[in-house]
């Protein structure tokens, strides 16, 4: 049985736990205002850039002049899976969540006798795929959103560049991006987007936009030179908003987790207290009995 010094110095022990835990929340908490301030701001533009790029794609004949970044290169042997992460833990299932969605992704594209290979962005994403992927590993970003301004565009671009790079080198043929989108405070939702080629929506989006999609409009200049500037930079823009969506959801889901780390704690010392209040009862009986009978003895 545990003596009243080991439940006092577990008391104490986990007391400081609490102090910790309760400190990173309210760190976090302060933190994610902004990182959803901003998340939030990117996501209209991102889905308003890939809307107009629909729409200019809905207006031109598929043709093999266009650039590669919309038709591909008529193979899809080789997939560039980018998976983004946060560089810290402590975030509950924010991490694991969506590195188990990306090994099931590569799991299934490996039994289609697809290649596949990794850009990792984030420490956590880097060290839990080297566990098993780590041949597949070609590049590792880390520190990215690091400084008190948070994620920038010159970090996304820098992301984007690589990619862009490998694909003008023949690299790879598919390009997905998996990352945590941010819904809510609770809710923090690991998302695959096939980047490159980019892709028209699916037959039942394509019913919701259709007048979007084939609206009468004039383009100036010509609609291939529109989406040679633009696919570029609308690569840029999904990989800076799932940047973002990874910043505020790391917050989020690191408040909640210290939230319930804090909760845990305090009910974790409320079980210790009345241990250690039985057992200091235990003591002090045990203690009048031993004086009653040696009283009573003489």
């Amino acid at each position: 049985m545990p003596s009243l010094k080991d439940y006092r110095d577990r008391i104490s022990s986990v007391k400081s736990t609490k102090k910790i835990t309760s400190a990173m929340k309210m760190v976090a908490a302060s933190k994610l205002k902004k990182a959803q301030e901003r998340a939030e701001a990117a996501q209209p533009y991102a889905e308003s850039m890939a809307a107009m790029l629909t729409r200019v794609a809905g207006n031109i004949v598929i043709s093999p002049t266009l650039p590669e970044l919309l038709t591909g290169t008529g193979s899809d042997q080789t997939h560039l899976v980018v998976v983004v992460t946060s560089d810290r833990g402590l975030c509950g299932g924010f991490n694991g969540n969506l590195v188990r969605d990306a090994r099931k992704h590569i799991a299934a594209l490996q039994a289609e006798g697809k290649a596949v290979k990794l850009v990792t962005v984030g420490r956590k994403a880097r060290d839990l795929l080297k566990r098993d992927r780590a041949d597949l590993i070609v590049k590792s970003f880390t520190g990215i959103g690091a400084s008190k301004a948070g994620v920038a565009f010159e970090e996304a671009q820098e992301v984007t560049q690589y990619i862009l790079n490998r694909f003008e080198e023949g690299e790879f043929d598919v390009c997905t991006l998996m990352a945590n989108d941010f819904v809510n405070i609770l809710t923090q939702k690991p998302t695959a987007r096939q980047i490159i080629p980019f892709r028209l929506p699916e037959a039942d989006e394509a019913e919701n936009s259709e007048k979007d999609v084939s609206a009468p409009y004039d383009f100036e200049p010509e609609e291939e030179a529109m989406l040679a500037a633009l696919l570029p930079r609308n690569l840029s823009v999904q990989v800076y908003r799932a940047l973002l969506d990874s910043a505020a959801g790391e917050q989020a889901a690191r408040m909640t987790a210290m939230d319930n780390a804090t909760r845990n704690a305090g009910d974790r010392i409320n079980d210790l207290t009345l241990q250690y209040n039985r057992a200091r009862q235990a003591y002090i009986t045990k203690e009048l009995i031993e004086i009653i009978s040696g009283a009573e003895a003489v």
